[in-house]
């Protein structure tokens, strides 16, 4: 019998794959939704179902924009919002709209994998700056700005992918200030930002749009259903317009109105941040039981930090020990997890595996650390 795809991943039976970084289907809100979509269609208002406002249907901006308000404690105006297909397609058309092909782009070290591939898409030379506990090195950071100049810096400022660093306060002004002394961009992909599990973070990024040249990307991938494909960009108003009068904006229409639709029905019924509050809680949870078990089943020399919000753990394996050579021991128990070197755009990081705790619940999660002390000791 022919197996029919459905999703961009698949996890063989009985596997348990640390390299899996999106929610379970379990967890995923579909009586939500469903309450959400009777709420939209029972106001018979066909209007979504035509090519939409070219930056999001106006009912939806201010919805969303009361959402973030609460959310990140500080006033957010509908006309800093663009709504996108998620931050991916955010992303590609920030490259397309603000890039030339050769132009260099800056990114953390390690960073979001899949982001290269985009860049590379439109291609762009790609720079790594390091990072420390407190987020990007701003001297590093300066010293490459006074080499050459960088359209923008693509930065996860909050629990970061992969190694759930959190930009510090101090380190975001001194960074938004030398934005405007070199003239780049910040396109800071803010996909975290409201999942934080033991105390909040800073304010994000987008606190600055309104002062310097930064870009905020959010989604409800993380918060609600990847599957909605479903975001915003949040820009200066006097931005958002380049964005507005795209090529493909202006041909196809505001992007996933009917979703947008559907999604302000659940940010209105209050569904949204009930669902949220409930995803804090399980993947609290989740952090808790696998920092509990990698600490009591790892061997001596892996090193990590426990982390306080995203999506995962980012582990420092002895140096004697390379992440790709430890795959197929990994199979072979039936686990597996991100190598460093992927989060790498120079190909370094070999000793460095990352672990995301969002689609296996804490008893997975332990038997998971269990099966990775074993390929660890087999390896050793």
């Amino acid at each position: 019998m022919t197996t029919i795809r459905t999703t961009q991943i698949q996890v063989p039976p009985g596997f348990i794959d640390f390299g899996v970084g999106q929610p379970a289907e379990a967890i995923l809100p579909l009586t939500l939704l469903q309450q959400a979509s009777a709420h939209w269609f029972a106001q018979g208002n066909p209007s979504l179902l035509q090519y939409g406002l070219e930056e999001g249907d106006e009912h939806f901006q201010r919805v969303l924009a009361d959402f973030l308000s609460t959310e990140y404690g500080e006033p957010v105006s509908p006309a800093q919002l663009f709504v996108t297909n998620g931050i991916s397609q955010a992303l590609d058309l920030i490259c397309t709209l603000l890039t030339q092909p050769g132009d260099l782009v800056l990114v953390e070290e390690p960073t979001y994998f899949l982001a290269f591939n985009i860049f590379r898409d439109h291609g762009l030379r790609v720079a790594s700056i390091p990072l420390d506990g407190d987020g990007i090195n701003l001297e590093a950071l300066e010293m490459k700005l006074q080499q050459e100049r960088a359209v923008f810096l693509y930065t996860v400022p909050t629990f970061q992918n992969p190694t759930s660093v959190t930009l510090s306060r101090a380190r975001r002004d001194a960074l938004v200030a030398l934005a405007r002394q070199y003239n780049f961009f910040i396109v800071a992909d803010e996909v975290y930002q409201m999942l934080y599990y033991s105390g909040q973070p800073p304010t994000p990024l987008a606190h600055y749009v309104e002062q310097a040249p930064v870009i905020s990307l959010g989604t409800f991938s993380k918060i609600l259903a990847p599957g909605l494909r479903l975001g915003w960009l949040q820009a200066a108003p006097n931005l958002v317009e380049r964005f507005v009068d795209s090529g493909i904006v202006r041909s196809g229409g505001g992007l996933n109105p009917f979703v947008s639709g559907v999604v302000r029905s659940a940010i209105e019924l209050g569904l949204q941040a009930q669902y949220l509050a409930e995803l804090r809680q399980l993947y609290g949870e989740r952090v808790v039981a696998l920092d509990q078990a990698l600490r009591a089943q790892l061997l001596p020399g892996v090193e990590f930090v426990t982390p306080k919000g995203g999506y995962f753990f980012w582990l420092k394996l002895p140096k004697t020990m390379d992440a790709q050579d430890l795959l197929p021991k990994a199979e072979l128990y039936k686990t597996g997890f991100r190598i460093g070197n992927k989060f790498s755009s120079t190909g370094t990081l070999s000793n460095y595996l990352r672990l995301c705790f969002a689609y296996y619940d804490s008893a997975q999660l332990v038997e998971g650390a269990e099966r990775l002390r074993d390929v660890l000791r087999d390896a050793s």
